[in-house]
C-alpha cells in the first residue's frame, strides 16, 4: 500500500478571499475528491488545529492506494486536476511525501 501525505499552507488573501475563506473551499473541494477517484482506498482531510503554532501547514490530504498506479490515477484524475488548479492558486507552499506502509 502507498501512503500520499500532501500539505499545504495558504496565502493570508488569494483570489479576492481570505485565508479562512480559502481554506473552508479547499477543505470542501478535497472532500469532494473522496467518491470521485476509484483508486482512493482511504482518504482524510485535515486542518491544524486552531490551538496549534500558526506556523503550521493548514490543511493536509492524507491518501492510501493500492500501488502507485493508483496513485498516478488519483494525480492524473480530472476532478484531482482542477482541485490542484484551485490549491495552486490560494498556496504559499506545500510539502509531499509517498511512501510504502
Amino acid at each position: 500500500m502507498i501512503r500520499h501525505i500532501v500539505m499545504f499552507s495558504l496565502l493570508d488573501e488569494a483570489e479576492g478571499k481570505t485565508k479562512g475563506e480559502n481554506l473552508a473551499e479547499a477543505v470542501k473541494r478535497a472532500e469532494a475528491l473522496r467518491t470521485k477517484v476509484p483508486s482512493l482506498r482511504k482518504y482524510s482531510v485535515v486542518t491544524n488545529s486552531p490551538e496549534a503554532d500558526a506556523t503550521n501547514y493548514d490543511i493536509a490530504l492524507i491518501c492510501d492506494f493500492d500501488d502507485m498506479k493508483g496513485l498516478s490515477e488519483y494525480q492524473n484524475h480530472p476532478d484531482h486536476k482542477e482541485f490542484g488548479k484551485f490549491i495552486c492558486a490560494v498556496r504559499k507552499s506545500r510539502a509531499c511525501i509517498d511512501f510504502e506502509v
